[in-house]
């Protein structure tokens, strides 16, 4: 798709609302998201304009009076573009840019979302669901434009179909959706083959997610050499893509790299991209990856949690990969989980704790199973006895009267024979 803004960089006034009830610091990393959402989209910064009410305005999402301050900004500093940090109803996309008037084109964060979803979109299937989500979204917001629907020519939350479809009549446009629904089911029948023939190879499959940039691209590419594309920015990577990696043991595993999540991920988006999404359903188990330098990194990873949990996956093991810890000065240290957890601190950019997570990925696959070496006295010879019987021995050595043993054991197991051993090494 093409990028309408090669030329110019458009100025753009955010707009939020505060509940009196809502957290103060989670609406100040809403609207933090979204300037880093719309500098994404190809956007710059004119001003940020913050209101507290009991609820958002039914008719203008915002009171009058910040809606003529908003235009009063719009007018001096040339800003072509209002973007508020929620969900609007055509309405109140229509009342608002009544209310600043000019030549201002008011969207809301789904729609901000959408076009950067359209600007990414690499693959025919990308670009397929991505259009998809757009035309359910966006086409009843803009249905108030009438005539001046001609402007939809070039600006953020306008990427995506194209100018001719979105004019076209609403028959045409049930029917544009009826097709692309189609191709995207025919598409998500030949995903569901691959997944199949993947499940009868009986190979362990890592589904690796976690919010949008917290370096899942970056990480993949560093266990794998996918080469895949890893930027500093905001959904960079849409498109799925599974490598196989060998862990340390020998056994082969499937990562693969999925769409990451947001706060309020629109769910037009959420349908369209199911069947990428789903790659976390079908898997074994989930690699959390989590941007540990970013300040809101505990409230990122609720969502990508809950957002888990809505997808059906919550049931399955989760690692949680700490990312980016070698970018903060003060260190960090693994924050407790309400269960337990398994959780490591790495850097995808530089390596560092990439071996303890591929331990982890191994105990995963094993069934939570791992290799360890014990060594084991004369007078301790029950221990021995005990790991024959509950665990899978791979090698026996001696040294002096000791026993070295090597065994693959369960958490239970290793647990029995760490007691009977006591102190010893």
């Amino acid at each position: 798709m093409e990028n309408l803004f090669d030329k110019e960089t458009p100025l753009a006034v955010l707009i939020s609302v505060r509940l009196k009830d809502e957290d103060e610091r989670e609406s100040e990393a809403s609207l933090y998201e979204l300037e880093r959402l719309l500098y994404t989209a190809g956007g710059e910064l004119c001003a940020e304009v913050v209101q507290v009410r009991e609820s958002p305005d039914p008719r203008t999402y915002i009171g009058t009076g910040k809606l003529t301050e908003v235009r009063d900004i719009c007018e001096s500093s040339g800003a072509g573009l209002v973007i508020f940090d929620g969900e609007l109803s055509p309405a109140q996309i229509k009342n608002a840019e009544d209310a600043i008037g000019g030549d201002v084109r008011v969207i809301d964060r789904p729609m901000l979302i959408l076009d950067i979803f359209a600007l990414h979109a690499k693959s025919g299937e990308g670009k397929l669901q991505v259009e998809l989500a757009q035309l359910k979204y966006t086409i009843p917001r803009l249905s108030g434009h009438g005539t001046e629907m001609s402007r939809l020519g070039g600006g953020i939350g306008t990427r995506g179909p194209g100018e001719s479809k979105l004019e076209s009549d609403r028959r045409h446009v049930k029917r544009r959706i009826a097709a692309l629904e189609e191709q995207i089911d025919e598409l998500e029948k030949n995903r569901r083959t691959k997944r199949e023939k993947r499940d009868k190879s009986g190979i362990f499959r890592v589904a690796v997610a976690g919010y949008t940039n917290a370096g899942k691209s970056t990480l993949l590419n560093r266990l794998t050499d996918a080469g895949i594309l890893a930027e500093d920015k905001l959904f960079a990577t849409l498109d799925p893509t599974t490598r196989k990696y060998t862990l340390p043991c020998g056994t082969d595993i499937l990562l693969t790299d999925t769409v990451g999540f947001i706060r309020n991920l629109p769910t037009q988006l959420i349908k369209a991209f199911r069947s990428t999404l789903e790659e976390v359903v079908y898997c074994d188990a989930v690699l959390v990856v989590v941007d540990a330098s970013d300040p809101e990194y505990m409230s990122q990873t609720v969502v990508t949690e809950k957002l888990i949990s809505d997808l059906g996956a919550s049931d399955k093991p989760i690692i949680y990969a700490y990312n980016k810890c070698d970018q903060r000065e003060e260190g960090f240290i693994l924050p407790p989980g309400s269960r337990d957890r398994l959780g490591v601190c790495v850097s995808a950019l530089t390596g560092e704790g990439v071996e303890k997570l591929t331990e982890l990925l191994e105990i995963t696959a094993n069934g939570g199973k791992q290799t360890v070496t014990f060594r084991i006295p004369a007078h301790k010879g029950a221990a021995l006895s005990y790991l024959y019987a509950n665990a899978s021995v791979t090698d026996v050595s001696y040294e002096d009267s000791d026993a070295v043993v090597t065994a693959t054991v369960d958490k239970k197991t290793l647990g029995t024979v760490n007691k009977m051993l006591g102190d010893v090494k």
